[in-house]
């Protein structure tokens, strides 16, 4: 068994460099000029879907809706990766491995 000596600093800076990789890898990236959260208008705006599509997507068992506050509100994050996990595209074409490397993220 191999033993490695660094300084604490070293250590840091090796640490915040590999969780900064990873958060890049997994984390949804949500930019900036979406909000943290949207109501349905904003929802139906950038999805450019009908107010009785969007009440069906909503109605969804697996889709990431909140109505506790009120009116329902799509958390922009939780979104994008719904939308990235049920686009044809990624099952037909990321192979078997894509799954297991984004299980983690859906928590």
């Amino acid at each position: 068994m191999a033993l490695i000596v660094m300084e604490e600093a070293d250590l840091e800076r090796l640490l915040d460099k590999v969780v900064s990789k990873a958060i890049e890898a997994y984390a949804v990236q949500v930019p900036v000029s979406l909000p943290p959260v949207l109501n349905r208008t904003q929802f139906m705006d950038l999805l450019d879907i009908s107010a009785p599509k969007a009440t069906e997507v909503m109605r969804r068992k697996d889709f990431p809706v909140n109505r506790e506050f009120g009116n329902p509100r799509i958390p922009t994050a939780l979104l994008l990766r719904w939308i990235e996990q049920h686009t044809d595209w990624v099952q037909e074409n990321a192979g078997v491995n894509y799954k297991s490397k984004r299980s983690h993220v859906a928590g």
